[in-house]
């Protein structure tokens, strides 16, 4: 994934919204609203919270485009707007009810059958268990295939920090994970 391409679109699409263009807005959320969703869910813990959180990023980006126009680096910027728009739901969402669940990921992606489908089921089991932080790295560099140094931006820490973040989410999801490998090899 060439993150300069994507960020060179979201750009393209807040100028036009600037420039009142309808269809800018439409272009923008099909071009990015599957992956927001996707990292929003790390987040909230929950499909349709993840949908609020980029739903409000998309309109403060259509309400000051100048904002994506105007940043180093529109795609991380977009990231940084949804990741806090979805701590502000989950902030909001734990004042009425704790335990949320993160199975309706499942409906942005494509199954191929009952077996990817019960492999994705325990990846985001195994993705649940791990601290907040280590979940958003971990989403950041594997699906959105950013650096370490590009995931620091987004998150507003070091690079250190990211990269130790990853470190320790990879050693506590091997020993959850090597079991679904091994299943794989096996029907493969």
């Amino acid at each position: 994934m060439c993150d300069d391409s994507l960020s060179n679109q979201i750009r393209q699409y807040a100028e036009r919204m600037s420039e009142d263009a309808p269809s800018a807005l439409a272009g923008l959320f099909d071009l990015t609203a599957q992956r927001l969703v996707r990292f929003s869910i790390t987040i909230t813990r929950n499909q349709h919270d993840a949908e609020d959180a980029v739903q409000a990023a998309l309109m403060s980006a259509v309400a000051r485009p100048a904002m994506l126009t105007n940043a180093q680096e529109p795609w991380h910027y977009l990231l940084r707007m949804v990741r806090n728009e979805s701590l502000i739901v989950l902030r909001k969402k734990r004042r009425w009810t704790l335990g949320l669940g993160i199975g309706d990921l499942l409906a942005y992606r494509a199954a191929d059958g009952l077996e990817q489908e019960d492999m994705h089921r325990e990846v985001l089991k195994a993705l649940r268990s791990i601290p907040l932080e280590q979940r958003q790295v971990v989403v950041l560099k594997i699906w959105e295939e950013l650096t370490f140094q590009e995931i620091a931006e987004v998150l507003e820490c070091s690079l250190q920090t990211a990269a130790s973040r990853f470190r320790y989410a990879i050693q506590k999801l091997a020993p959850k994970l090597v079991s679904l490998r091994g299943e794989s090899v096996r029907d493969g």
